[in-house]
């Protein structure tokens, strides 16, 4: 992990939407995980990468929406992300998912920076 910062919110909430995060990641990976944290602009980004097979631009939309399960012979219920973008909304943060230079999915969180 790269970097550090500060949330201004309920430690329980950044417990579970890290939780969320990293466990997505960790479910696709092939072998490599990376997480950078920053403050910018009175926000935390927190940006969680993997190496696995990534998402298509046009799949993001369903994979962030409640039961969205792309692959149904996956593990899982299909709220991990649907969680973590709904959450980093009530906090007026945002989760937006790209493609990773590792070759997998890059999702972005943002939340507001708290004090140290």
């Amino acid at each position: 992990m790269d970097g550090n910062g500060h949330f201004a919110g309920d430690r329980q909430d950044l417990i579970e939407i890290l939780g969320n995060l990293l466990d997505n990641a960790c479910q696709w990976a092939r072998s490599r995980v990376r997480v950078k944290l920053a403050e910018r602009g009175g926000m935390l980004e927190v940006t969680v990468e993997d190496d696995g097979p990534g998402m298509q631009a046009e799949a993001r939309e369903l994979a962030t929406a409640r039961f969205g399960r792309l692959d149904e012979s996956a593990a899982g219920s299909g709220l991990g992300l649907a969680i973590v973008s709904e959450m980093a909304a009530l906090y007026e943060g945002g989760l937006e998912l790209g493609n990773s230079e590792l070759g997998g999915l890059l999702a972005r969180l943002r939340l507001p920076a708290g004090q140290p």
